[in-house]
């Protein structure tokens, strides 16, 4: 049973009918970092994002800001939906959002992703404070110490050490250029194809300033875990303008990212049937060093 979005729907009917929507026939879209619905009938045009991370509250207001921002300039991201008034709003704890919906139409391609990560980079820092991306492994490391019940003692201890040895890592590496506005979370099922086959960003949560090797390193760990083929890649990075393998600080930042999409199964593994069987096979393939381990990020067909 998925409690995370049994509960989610709950909080979907009250918070769409304190501010007249109607949820009836929402349609769930994605269950992970937030509960994604996409309204019916008269709503039909609006996406709701119910946040699972606990510093929510602190974050969205800077998210929905940063996407107002970038609406202003052009630039192809989602939009919020600012005819409902008073965003983020708080319901039974959780903070929620309203988006446009944005129709897709096809898969869009590594190129479009390094086309548009390379706009973004371009842009300005935007004028009002920004999350610097200090330490990429703070989630995982501050969900090893909360939820013990979903990991064993060896578990714990081994996460300790190696995201400790990482964030030491992290710290010395060497990037390119000054820091850039992030998306934060630029891999390919984030970018959304639209019906005339121009692309938009969308899940702007972990919006940053830092290094643009950041955003950059989603793609080349698609192909170590997520099926993403070299030709992805190589795509990605022509488009893009440089790549990433050249860097020495490649490995390291590979690492870093395979202990980072850890973190949300460790959160969600109580209430997830997903997040519980896709931990032990990402911890697994960590413990032994295996880096060519197939993941999925959702149950495989």
């Amino acid at each position: 049973m998925n409690l995370l979005a049994e509960e989610a729907a709950g909080i979907l009917a009250e918070v769409c009918e304190s501010v007249g929507l109607d949820s009836r026939g929402a349609e769930l879209l994605r269950v992970r970092s937030n509960a994604v619905f996409r309204l019916r009938g008269d709503g039909g045009d609006i996406v709701v994002r119910i946040a699972t991370a606990p510093d929510a509250l602190t974050r969205l207001p800077v998210v929905l800001a940063v996407a107002r921002w970038l609406a202003d300039l052009g630039f192809p991201a989602v939009r919020p939906a600012d005819e409902i008034g008073g965003q983020p709003l708080v319901h039974d704890g959780r903070v929620i959002t309203f988006w446009h919906y944005v129709p897709a139409s096809g898969r869009p391609t590594t190129t479009q992703l390094g086309r548009i990560l390379r706009s973004l980079h371009r842009l300005p820092v935007p004028p009002f404070p920004l999350k610097r991306l200090a330490d990429p492994l703070a989630e995982v490391r501050q969900a090893v110490e909360n939820r013990t019940e979903v990991l064993t003692p060896c578990q714990r201890a081994w996460l300790r050490d190696r995201v400790a040895e990482l964030s030491a890592r992290w710290t010395a590496l060497a990037t390119a250029g000054p820091p850039v506005l992030l998306h934060g979370d630029a891999w390919i099922d984030n970018l959304l194809r639209c019906q005339d086959g121009h692309a938009v960003l969308c899940d702007w949560d972990g919006v940053a300033v830092g290094p643009r090797e950041w955003d950059l390193v989603h793609t080349y760990h698609g192909q170590r875990r997520f099926g993403l083929t070299e030709a992805d890649v190589d795509d990605f990075a022509g488009a893009y303008g440089s790549d990433l393998r050249a860097w020495p600080g490649y490995p390291t930042l590979m690492e870093i990212r395979d202990m980072y999409a850890v973190g949300i199964h460790i959160r969600n593994a109580t209430r997830d049937p997903f997040s519980r069987k896709e931990l032990p096979r990402r911890l697994d393939s960590l413990t032994r060093g295996d880096g060519q381990a197939r993941w999925y990020l959702a149950e495989p067909a």
